[in-house]
């Protein structure tokens, strides 16, 4: 008898307004997935959950003692990770990077001892290399002010290897939209679907 593979992806994302092109984007990467039966997700609403992105006295201390997070609700968002095949986050760009809300997340969640150990010998044994990850950026500027600026190699450089690299999750692709004007939002919406599909299908 042939076993069924699920993958399961978890999108996670972080924007005040529930009608914003950022939440139509998630709307999208759902619909692509959707379109291969069986495969499952579940979207993280940052905002919408309330989770608090600050570094506590408990995350330090826990950071020094060289163990894993003591908080029930970091933990609980590890599990949700645990659970999933890839991580797609979907936010709009602040200052050229993540919200500080998704940022706090990163910081609180993705910890030693569950996304790396530094070992005593000075190297690094990188415990994600089994989640693979798509990042969708939702920009405000043009493509021509991301090139000349170095905004996006900046941005790929922050997110893709100081992150998930560190970690190693397989960045399976990192993009920014740029929804000015009626084309290209609906391009970035077309992408966005393509994306999900794509991760249906992988």
């Amino acid at each position: 008898m042939a076993l069924t593979l699920v993958m399961h992806t978890l999108i996670v994302t972080s924007h005040p307004d529930t009608s914003s092109y950022t939440h139509a984007v998630v709307a999208k990467v759902i619909e692509g997935i959707g379109s291969s039966p069986g495969y499952t997700y579940e979207v993280a609403d940052l905002m919408e959950e309330g989770f608090d992105p600050r570094f506590t006295k408990q995350d330090i201390a826990d950071f020094r003692a060289g163990i894993r997070p003591t908080d029930e609700r970091v933990l609980a968002e590890q599990a949700r990770l645990d659970r999933a095949d890839h991580l797609v986050l979907v936010f709009p760009v602040y200052w050229w990077t993540m919200p500080g809300l998704m940022k706090g997340w990163i910081d609180r969640v993705f910890t030693q001892q569950w996304a790396y150990i530094d070992n005593p010998d000075g190297g690094l044994t990188k415990l994600l290399t089994r989640l693979h990850v798509h990042v969708i950026g939702i920009g405000g500027a043009t493509r021509r002010t991301y090139e000349k600026r170095g905004y996006g190699t900046a941005f790929h450089t922050e997110i893709d290897e100081g992150i998930f690299g560190f970690c190693g999750a397989p960045v399976l692709g990192s993009e920014i939209l740029l929804p000015l004007d009626e084309d290209s939002a609906q391009q970035g919406l077309q992408r966005a679907f393509e994306i999900g599909q794509g991760l249906a299908t992988r």
